[in-house]
């Protein structure tokens, strides 16, 4: 039986109006709808993401670019290099550093394959003979990468590397040039380790010793490694601040002064200059310790030798003077008086010459203890120069006890001396002044206690003498000569006049010997007696004896051919030292030959002893010009300069002349002289010639020359012209015709 189906059920048509009634061809779209909007959708997603991957990708590209700026503007090389240490970004100041290599670097490019290439290449000279090994090297350190590490490029440049892992595996590698810092460095090594100055470079927080070079180790006496164990202050001998301490406002600061100690315990001084730098990575100081200690004895020894005499140990004259100001200062508040002695030896000179120098020092020790124990302590000593010695006696309240001193003091000085065996006997002579009345300053004393001196020596040696008020005045009369004379020297008013020189086998002159004169327009003609000591003492002597020298050659030139001229020399003119060219330039402008130039000397001259006189004397005459002993016979072992130098000519002291005829120990030493000198091959000429027995007795003993009064005074240029005349036209034959000329 068919089963039964129920009848379809139809649907209702739409009607006209409905909104699906488009008509037949849009029977599919109530289909395709919904699968139309499904692709739509995905396009526009796909669109949105384009546009979203593109801007992604600009705004990389813009963040790439930023970043390239950024790390290109960097003073270091920058280098980005991923897991398998391919690059992937630089900055131009590493492509700048490895410009050798520039041209390899690409992204993607192996670090390692740039590396092999410029090994190839010659670009780090320490993988030279392991380049495979140093490659290796190299690797390691940049995927385990850990400390610091340096690297030479082959023109010389050291970079500074540092490496560090990213989170990703890859590396970020820095790179520094520090070529001008290691060259620095180097310098700074040289400068430090190879000074000779002791260096040291301490901690600048805790001030331990970091560093120190190889003259600090001798110097110190310590140890590398004890030094290590120290800081700065374990060399200080007393505590005090470190020059840096509290001011960091300069780098260097000025010298200051400490004491160290050394490893031997000895106490050393210096001047430490000091300098903030960096050591390592932390703030330090370096130390210049410059050892200062002989220069503190050296100024200490300077500071005592400028106020004490370094002979006797005594006060100097600047010591005295500051003592006397205190001293005078104190006695004005107490009424007191103050007595200043002056204590000159007598003789001493003779001591020096006869026994020696080191007789003479040990003997000026000997008088300055025997000043001193003969002082009370409030009582003052001092030395002034080499045989004057000055005292001040304090709390003096009337002169009657300065007079008590000063004969203490003459006793105690006349005691024999022992000095190495010999017996030395001296004397002395005081001079006093007192305060107030002699006057109330230091100047004013001590110039009046020297002029009363110098009359106690005058008037009566072995005695004392106390200031007067005319010798002050006499004083003051040598002052005007001495202003006088040295404007007459400026003035060149100082003039030669010429006494004869008689040879005592024709009669004839020979020559003439130059003395200086001085008319003076108000005074008339000033002896030669009371200025010439004047121009010795001030130093007008070397000006006054170049003068007349010059004029004295002039004039001579102008003489007869055979007829020569002597001039005096004082010793001082030959410590100036151009005492040689002084003659040549004299004998240059006037023309006159040197063999008609004497030269006259005394022996005081050779007293001296010295190499640069004997060098003089030695280089005149080898110009031709004779060199003449003055007054042979007045000083100390005239015999043994005989030996000094080869004398042309001596010159008998008229002390041995005067009284000549009847003076039987004069003509003794005369006829002793006079045979030494033939002896010699020596010119022999006597001096001060008065009488006609003299000039018999010097005939006799075969004398060769003389002068004196008895032939002619000393006379004006102008006088020896008509006087030479006179000889000329005179019979040579004639003694009585000549003397009578020059008489």
């Amino acid at each position: 039986m068919p089963k039964f189906r129920p009848a379809a059920k139809k649907k209702p048509r739409p009607r006209a109006d409905h909104p699906l009634r488009l008509g037949r061809s849009m029977k599919a779209v109530p289909k395709l709808v919904p699968q139309g909007r499904r692709v739509s959708s995905e396009i526009g997603e796909i669109v949105r993401q384009r546009a979203q991957a593109e801007a992604a990708i600009a705004d990389a590209r813009k963040s790439h670019e930023r970043l390239r700026e950024a790390i290109d503007i960097l003073p270091q090389g920058i280098v980005f290099l991923d897991a398998d240490g391919r690059y992937i970004l630089w900055n131009k100041k590493y492509a700048e550093i490895y410009n050798r290599s520039s041209d390899l670097f690409e992204p993607g490019a192996r670090l390692q394959d740039t590396i092999r290439v410029g090994v190839e290449r010659g670009d780090y000279p320490e993988a030279m003979g392991r380049e495979d090994e140093w490659i290796a090297e190299r690797v390691t350190k940049l995927f385990h990468p850990g400390q610091r590490h340096e690297q030479v490029l082959a023109d010389g440049r050291v970079i500074l590397i540092e490496e560090r892992l990213t989170e990703d595996g890859g590396v970020i590698g820095l790179r520094v040039d520090i070529t001008e810092l290691k060259q620095r460095e180097a310098s700074f090594r040289l400068l430090f380790d190879a000074n000779p100055v002791p260096m040291i470079v301490c901690a600048l927080d805790d001030e331990r010793v970091l560093s120190v070079n190889d003259a600090a180790v001798e110097h110190y006496g310590y140890t590398r490694a004890e030094f290590e164990k120290l800081t700065i202050r374990h060399l200080q001998a007393f505590e005090s601040e470190p020059p840096w301490v509290g001011d960091h406002s300069s780098d260097e600061q000025a010298a200051r002064t400490w004491k160290h100690v050394k490893a031997d315990g000895s106490l050393i001084d210096l001047a430490i200059y000091s300098r903030h730098m960096t050591y390592g990575e932390q703030p330090a100081v370096m130390l210049a310790l410059m050892d200062i200690t002989e220069r503190k004895r050296a100024e200490m020894r300077l500071a005592f030798m400028a106020h004490h005499d370094g002979l006797t140990g005594l006060p100097n004259r600047n010591l005295l003077r500051q003592r006397l100001d205190e001293i005078l200062a104190h006695s004005r508040r107490n009424g007191e008086k103050v007595g200043v002695l002056f204590v000159g030896l007598d003789n001493f000179k003779g001591v020096n010459d006869t026994l020696g120098h080191g007789i003479g020092d040990k003997l000026l020790r000997g008088v300055a203890r025997r000043l001193r124990s003969s002082l009370r302590e409030e009582d003052a000593i001092a030395r002034l120069n080499s045989d004057e010695f000055a005292i001040i006696q304090t709390g003096v309240s009337r002169p009657e006890e300065v007079v008590l001193l000063a004969r203490r003091l003459l006793e105690a000085i006349g005691e024999p001396y022992l000095l190495d065996g010999h017996s030395v006997v001296i004397g002395a002579s005081i001079g006093i002044a007192m305060a107030p009345g002699d006057g109330d300053d230091s100047e004013r004393l001590l110039k009046n206690a020297d002029m009363a001196l110098s009359r106690a020596k005058n008037d009566s040696r072995g005695t004392f003498s106390f200031f007067e008020a005319g010798m002050d005045a006499r004083a003051q009369s040598r002052r005007k000569i001495e202003i006088e004379l040295r404007a007459a020297i400026q003035d060149d008013l100082l003039r030669p006049y010429y006494q004869p020189l008689i040879d005592l086998r024709t009669g004839r002159i020979t020559g003439f010997e130059a003395l200086v004169r001085w008319p003076h327009p108000e005074r008339g003609m000033i002896s030669p007696a009371e200025f010439i000591p004047v121009a010795e003492d001030t130093g007008l002597i070397n000006a006054l004896g170049t003068q007349i020298l010059r004029r004295a050659c002039m004039e001579a030139a102008r003489w007869p051919d055979e007829v020569h001229v002597a001039v005096n020399l004082s010793p001082l003119q030959f410590r100036v030292g151009n005492l040689l060219s002084v003659v040549m330039d004299a004998l240059k402008q006037s023309g006159l030959p040197p063999r008609r130039l004497e030269l006259e000397i005394t022996e005081t001259l050779l007293l001296e002893k010295s190499t640069q006189v004997l060098a003089t004397l030695h280089a005149l005459r080898a110009l031709g010009v004779r060199i003449s002993m003055d007054d042979f016979g007045t000083g100390y072992s005239s015999l043994s300069y005989l030996r000094s130098f080869p004398f042309d000519k001596i010159k008998i002291d008229q002390s041995f002349v005067r009284d000549l005829g009847g003076n039987r120990d004069a003509q003794a030493i005369v006829r002793s002289i006079i045979s030494l000198g033939i002896g010699l091959g020596v010119t022999i000429t006597a001096e001060g010639v008065e009488t006609e027995a003299e000039l018999a007795c010097l005939r006799a003993e075969g004398c060769h020359e003389a002068q004196g009064f008895l032939f002619s005074k000393a006379r004006p240029n102008d006088e020896i012209i008509e006087l030479l005349r006179a000889q000329v036209i005179a019979d040579p034959d004639d003694e009585i015709s000549v003397r009578a000329q020059v008489a």
